[in-house]
């Protein structure tokens, strides 16, 4: 295997996981940012509020979007073994 396909194969593993996290990171992100403007108007400052409300969004995201991420999941792993032929040679 030449140094190219091993950055090849590295670089389409971190652009898969980059695709399958950054949704599930970005609902939790907005999630958090409102939860704690809610908290500071309401001066309600609890912790396992913005934890179980976060948790709910990133779990219902996760039931959404769950089918397309298992897609790239398995489409990242057939090119991943199609490419075993070539790091064999």
């Amino acid at each position: 295997m030449t140094p190219e396909g091993a950055l090849s194969l590295l670089m389409g593993l971190l652009a898969a996981a980059v695709q399958m996290a950054a949704p599930l990171l970005a609902v939790s992100l907005v999630t958090g940012v409102a939860v704690g403007l809610a908290q500071a108007v309401t001066q309600v400052n609890e912790a396992s509020v913005s934890f179980v409300v976060k948790t709910a969004a990133v779990l219902a995201a996760l039931a959404v979007l769950g089918p397309s991420l298992l897609g790239l999941a398995v489409q990242y792993t057939r090119a991943s073994l199609l490419a075993v032929e070539h790091v064999v040679r």
